[in-house]
């Protein structure tokens, strides 16, 4: 049923040397690649921000990259809020543990030459591409100055990740050591590099294995994390990213946690930057909260077919995981 026929290219020498590098060189840019990736979703009530809220109010938000490269941009999410939620302005930095950056490295994006950008409800924007010395698997902090915001909020709350927020308006040197704090990421959707032709990405249609259940908050060590790595330490792979599409409590066929399988593959998986292989890891909420498991078990089948198709129809290969088995587990 599924391809068997993915292959990491085994790229030449001059790739080994970009992999080496701190990042890709400009002079073989030539298309964006993701780097980093999370899943958006109708932030659930009781996941929404904390107060003072994210009106008017700065946000740090922390993420870990797949590949390195020397020039960057943003994609932020409102699609599933109902009202604008405005970005007075956003700055990025390495990371530096904890809510703090190096202030030295921070840079201003901009929106259309602009520094201030309005997400309309069930719009995305991306940032104006900006010079940034990324290296592979580095901590970047993304901070946000908010205006106006959504009482509907677009995120995703099984980020496993500590994000800052912070009253009123935020520069480089604020100290957000007396931040609130929240394990969620809000608005924050996609970083893509500029990446020679031979780099390109994998994506990964997950539930809550992926998404990473069981891993460390704030130590980043998802599997897909560990496969990111492993990934970036071989010569053939070390120009692959990885993202994470994993949503927790997600199924494929119907709306259990955030958006089905089978609706948001087109968005989370297809139409990420430079994708070329897909894994689906996802089913076992399917089965798990079935009442007719002999039909539901078909109804994925006829799902996968469909999802695999439309990879496809794209050029993407795409690896099927085994559903884990369940039996006796009490969740179902």
């Amino acid at each position: 049923m599924f391809s068997s026929r993915l292959i990491f290219p085994r790229f030449c020498v001059l790739s080994l040397l970009f992999c080496l590098s701190v990042g890709f060189t400009s002079t073989a840019a030539t298309k964006w690649v993701g780097s980093w990736s999370t899943a958006p979703q109708l932030v659930e009530t009781n996941n929404n921000p904390p107060s003072p809220g994210l009106t008017d109010n700065a946000l740090r938000q922390i993420i870990k990259v797949s590949l390195g490269g020397d020039t960057l941009r943003l994609k932020f999410s409102n699609e599933f809020s109902t009202s604008p939620v405005t970005l007075e302005s956003v700055y990025i930095a390495v990371s530096k543990g904890g809510g703090a950056i190096e202030a030295s490295t921070s840079i201003d994006l901009t929106f259309d030459g602009q520094a201030s950008a309005t997400m309309q409800p069930g719009a995305v924007v991306y940032s104006d591409p900006i010079a940034f010395a990324l290296t592979p698997r580095m901590e970047l902090a993304i901070t946000i100055n908010f205006g106006q915001t959504s009482a509907s909020v677009t995120g995703h709350p099984g980020s496993r990740t500590t994000s800052y927020l912070l009253s009123g308006f935020s520069t480089p040197s604020s100290d957000f050591s007396t931040a609130v704090r929240t394990e969620h990421w809000y608005v924050i959707n996609a970083l893509e590099v500029r990446a020679p032709e031979e780099a390109y990405a994998v994506a990964i249609l997950g539930n809550s294995i992926t998404d990473g259940r069981g891993s460390v908050t704030d130590q980043q060590n998802r599997w897909t994390d560990i496969f990111s790595e492993r990934l970036l330490k071989q010569p053939e792979t070390c120009q692959v990213g990885v993202l994470n599409m994993g949503i927790g409590g997600n199924c494929v066929l119907g709306n259990c946690l955030g958006p089905s399988g089978v609706s948001r593959f087109e968005r989370d998986i297809l139409n990420q930057a430079g994708v070329k292989w897909a894994v689906i890891f996802e089913g076992v909420n399917d089965l798990g909260y079935a009442t007719n498991g002999a039909q539901t078990a078909n109804n994925l089948i006829a799902a996968y077919k469909q999802l695999i198709n439309a990879a496809h129809a794209k050029g993407i290969f795409v690896y099927g995981a085994t559903i884990m088995p369940f039996k006796g587990n009490g969740y179902y």
